[in-house]
């Protein structure tokens, strides 16, 4: 195994759920955080954090960049080795768009680059995997695309689901967080029978329409009686953004992850009509957000010069 002294990566944000598929499918975005790991000769570690929220990300042994960089190296029985960690965020944090998946993934990439690649890519994914707890964000973000996770006896099966070409992804981005433990907590612990049929329903048809770009299906498909019902009372203006994005050509919209971030799906005619509406609708509300049209990534987290 070739041992490198310095390692720079890029790794996209993701958005999850996608309306009915709760904890179990997610897309890559073009939007993405950078890190870049160099060997020190001596000492510990360093973290310097840069972008708009770097005040937010810790810099000690907390950090979880760093915990998943030292836990590669625990998974293979070696010694970390001292190390100097850059990140430079794009991916705003703790707003549903998988700034906690592309810490992780790029933890475990980094330190399996600086490894020598002791591990394969789906070593990497499955460890990502028992990190997050869950695949849906931390999937797409280290192989990009829109995934499916599903559990086997051999451990995780993992499908990649067509996207079409004219479905546009706009998220609105508000000036506020939720966490994602916040958002867990409102969720009931059991569901009813006919809930989790309709769910399975609108996940078979949410596929499809992906699949072909049928804003018809998409209309119905996005609709979800597992998580979404009970966290739109976490966002403020939910109602109102979403009467907006609708009226103005979306096929739909859905909360990203878990929130506060919103995801419309929409075509190319109607985007910038989208983007302006939901930006409006939550200034009206009081909340300044940043709307932004985006496109899937479909590389994953990947090595930049």
């Amino acid at each position: 195994m070739s041992v490198v002294s310095c390692v720079n990566l890029s790794v996209p944000a993701t958005t999850a759920n996608l309306g009915p598929g709760f904890d179990c499918i997610g897309a890559a975005l073009t939007l993405s955080n950078e890190f870049k790991f160099t060997r020190l000769d001596g000492g510990e570690f360093k973290i310097t954090v840069t972008g708009t929220e770097a005040a937010g990300v810790k810099t000690d042994s907390s950090n979880l960049v760093y915990q998943a960089f030292v836990k590669l190296y625990q998974y293979i029985d070696k010694t970390p080795p001292p190390v100097n960690m850059e990140i430079k965020l794009g991916v705003p944090l703790a707003r549903g768009l998988g700034s906690s998946a592309t810490a992780i993934v790029g933890g475990l990439v980094g330190a399996n680059q600086l490894a020598g690649e002791p591990l394969s890519q789906s070593q990497l994914m499955e460890l990502a995997i028992a990190m997050e707890g869950h695949p849906d964000n931390v999937v797409p973000a280290l192989i990009g695309g829109c995934r499916l996770a599903a559990t086997s006896k051999a451990g995780w099966e993992i499908c990649d689901i067509p996207w079409h070409g004219d479905i546009i992804p706009v998220v609105a981005i508000p000036n506020f967080e939720l966490s994602t433990e916040e958002a867990r907590r409102v969720l009931p612990t059991q569901v009813s029978h006919a809930d989790a049929i309709f769910n399975t329903a609108h996940l078979g048809l949410l596929l499809r329409g992906l699949a072909t770009g049928r804003g018809d299906w998409l209309t119905s498909a996005l609709q979800d009686k597992l998580h979404q019902p009970y966290r739109q009372q976490l966002i403020t203006g939910y109602d109102a953004v979403n009467s907006a994005a609708v009226s103005a050509g979306a096929y739909g919209m859905v909360i990203s992850g878990a929130g506060p971030t919103l995801l419309a799906l929409t075509d190319q005619t109607h985007s910038t009509d989208v983007v302006a509406a939901m930006a409006t609708a939550w200034q009206q509300q009081g909340i300044t957000a940043s709307v932004r049209l985006l496109s899937i990534d479909h590389q994953g987290a990947r090595i930049i010069s």
